[in-house]
């Protein structure tokens, strides 16, 4: 069986959250603790840092693997999910750069282990977190930046005991699994605290600071808070980082002061923190795609919930273009009434609703129809392949393009800039 016929294999027998959604959901970490215990414990032969958070924890461990690895540490990266290939979600990164796992050593681990997915039936995160603890114990990775998938406390990335815990922020989103306040998606996200371990705390508020003060003392583990960091004595800003976007000074925050509490905030990690994009091969974040000379700019971002949304539409309307062309397409479960009330509209906003190539892609002409009643009005273009041409047909060379609105809308939109 080929790489692509065993990936297409994976994908058809146990379907990732992020395609189907609800129905590919699997709460606790019983059956992942029996793979790890056949794998052999593989995550306790390296050091592990875990991210949790609503928004920011990819960027954040991009830009954390990028300062370990200049710092001379062979890293491990696992995060999700992936836009254009699978093996984006487990990489490899040192100061020279980065380089996804084999598709060798993927399709060797489904051989190896199919029985007992067959006996178990895991789901497909746990497969692929059992995958990534498994190839970095057998590359020998100093340490391994760990992201969660969903929540915290009963998702698969935690059954490692980590030097370092990190929680970015805490928005509204899968309340249906994590539930429907601040405090409870707080405590959820929380559990990846652990006994005696230090916690770092990206932003909190009043709803949340209460909820990780309380497991930090209960767990003795100790809490720093990134927002108290005092970012204007470091010799770098959020400006200095090909990781573009004003909210990646949030994340700058919360990764100087996670580099400080593992000892290692030196001018050799400083510098891969300006260089993490492409030393580790993150994108989707404010990225800013060459079309050529002479063609209109364009730039897409992934942020998705409300919470992340809302700094992608106060970065866009600060964009200078004469005229701003956003394809624009989101996934059924998302709050779009709630990020309705901060998209730009009218003047020089022009909007292509689209669906991207998923289950969960809501339809364009319900995008439509939903976003009509606050003002919001454009075309419907069903394929992001299709709406991006036709917002490159209509752009001129001072206009600039945006897409976004999911994970999906841009990885389509990627792979479509890929092809051409």
């Amino acid at each position: 069986m080929t790489y692509t016929e065993q990936i297409e294999r994976l994908y058809k027998r146990f379907p990732s959250y992020q395609v189907v959604g609800n129905r590919a959901y699997k709460p606790g970490i019983e059956t992942i603790k029996e793979l790890d215990e056949a794998l052999g414990r593989p995550h306790r032969r390296y050091k592990t840092i875990h991210v949790a958070g609503t928004n920011g924890k990819g960027s954040v461990c991009h830009l954390l693997a990028s300062a370990l690895a200049h710092s001379g540490l062979k890293v491990g990266l696992y995060s999700s999910p992936h836009l254009v290939d699978f093996r984006e979600r487990i990489k490899i990164v040192t100061a020279s750069g980065y380089r996804m796992i084999p598709k060798e050593a993927v399709s060797a681990f489904l051989d190896e282990w199919d029985g007992f997915f067959d006996a178990h039936n895991p789901s497909f995160f746990e497969i692929t977190t059992a995958m990534a603890f498994d190839f970095f114990a057998k590359e020998a990775v100093d340490v391994a930046v760990i992201e969660t998938g969903l929540g915290g406390r009963l998702d698969s990335t935690n059954i490692i005991t980590p030097v370092l815990s990190i929680i970015t922020n805490i928005g509204l989103e899968h309340c249906t699994y994590l539930g429907y306040t601040l405090e409870e998606i707080a405590f959820e996200k929380g559990g990846i605290i652990k006994p005696g371990v230090p916690v770092v705390i990206g932003a909190e508020d009043c709803h949340t600071a209460p909820v990780f003060a309380k497991i930090a003392k209960e767990r003795k583990s100790p809490i720093f808070h990134a927002c108290e960091y005092d970012i204007s004595a470091e010799s770098i800003s959020s400006d200095d980082l090909d990781l573009k976007g004003d909210y990646q000074q949030e994340n700058l925050r919360t990764v100087l002061c996670a580099l400080e509490q593992l000892g290692m905030k030196n001018p050799t990690a400083i510098d891969g923190l300006k260089h993490a994009a492409a030393t580790t091969g993150l994108r989707g974040r404010w990225e800013r795609v060459d079309l050529g000379e002479g063609r209109p700019a364009l730039i897409c971002d992934i942020g998705h919930n409300p919470h992340g949304l809302r700094w992608v539409f106060s970065q866009l309307q600060k964009e200078t273009a004469k005229k701003v062309h956003i394809v624009f397409g989101m996934v059924a479960d998302k709050d779009l009434e709630a990020v309705a009330a901060f998209m730009p509209s009218g003047g020089r906003y022009r909007y292509i609703f689209t669906q991207a190539s998923t289950d969960r892609a809501l339809k364009a002409s319900e995008l439509a129809a939903r976003l009509r009643p606050y003002g919001i009005r454009g075309r419907q273009v069903k394929g992001v392949k299709k709406a991006l041409e036709s917002a490159l047909e209509r752009a001129d060379s001072n206009d600039l393009i945006f897409v976004g609105g999911s994970n999906f809308t841009v990885a389509d939109a990627l792979e479509a800039l890929e092809t051409k």
